[in-house]
């Protein structure tokens, strides 16, 4: 049986998933909010976030989001987040890139060449791996959002409206439907979890 290809994006209810975690995570387009998840703490999605982890046996990052993670956890494997620095230092880690990368955190391939090449890369983690998880990564999860490859999308939607900022399905998205499979999940702070599936393409009707 092969293995899932999970997605994790926190995002706002307009759907800006650019920099929730600090103001100098992404600033592309002059985006102003960078931290913007940062007021919402919140157990109960603090312990949906640990699980995953905890499940993940691999880790695949665009080349921006990889940077972050690369200068960050290897250095915070103690303290209250240390066994999220020590899973990923653990576990293998794949980045996809355009260009060449020389990847100095330890357990890291590079997953890079042609669009084609890079989608048959990722696929082949399948046969691999029990749970890859990709986590942030806007514009490589879009990639993999409009190409379908992918099997389950989580999103961790805040209650706050930004109204710009890279979205998880911005305008010109391919046309797909999907398949929630899990009821969703309410933290005290009024986030949801929201669980998808691909479920093939957009199917039209009459109303009238």
């Amino acid at each position: 049986m092969r293995g899932r290809i999970v997605i994790d994006l926190f995002t706002t209810l307009d759907g800006v998933a650019q920099a929730p975690g600090g103001p100098d995570e992404d600033t592309s387009g002059g985006f102003p909010f960078g931290g913007w998840q940062a007021p919402f703490e919140d157990a109960v999605i603090g312990e949906d976030v640990g699980s995953g982890i905890r499940r993940m046996d691999a880790l695949l990052l665009g080349r921006r989001t990889y940077d972050i993670f690369a200068g960050y956890w290897p250095h915070h494997t103690d303290g209250p987040e240390g066994f999220i620095g020590r899973h990923f230092d653990a576990i293998p880690k794949y980045v996809a890139t355009r260009a060449g990368v020389d990847p100095e955190w330890a357990g890291t391939s590079v997953l890079t060449g042609s669009d084609a090449e890079v989608a048959a890369a990722v696929d082949a983690l399948r046969d691999r791996h029990a749970e890859v998880h990709v986590i942030g990564s806007v514009d490589f999860s879009q990639t993999l959002l409009r190409t379908r490859l992918y099997d389950e999308l989580k999103l961790w939607v805040h209650p706050v409206v930004l109204g710009r900022g890279k979205k998880v399905f911005p305008d010109g998205a391919a046309p797909a439907r999907l398949r929630l499979i899990a009821p969703a999940v309410s933290g005290p702070t009024g986030t949801l979890l929201l669980r998808y599936a691909p479920d093939g393409d957009v199917v039209t009707g009459d109303m009238t």
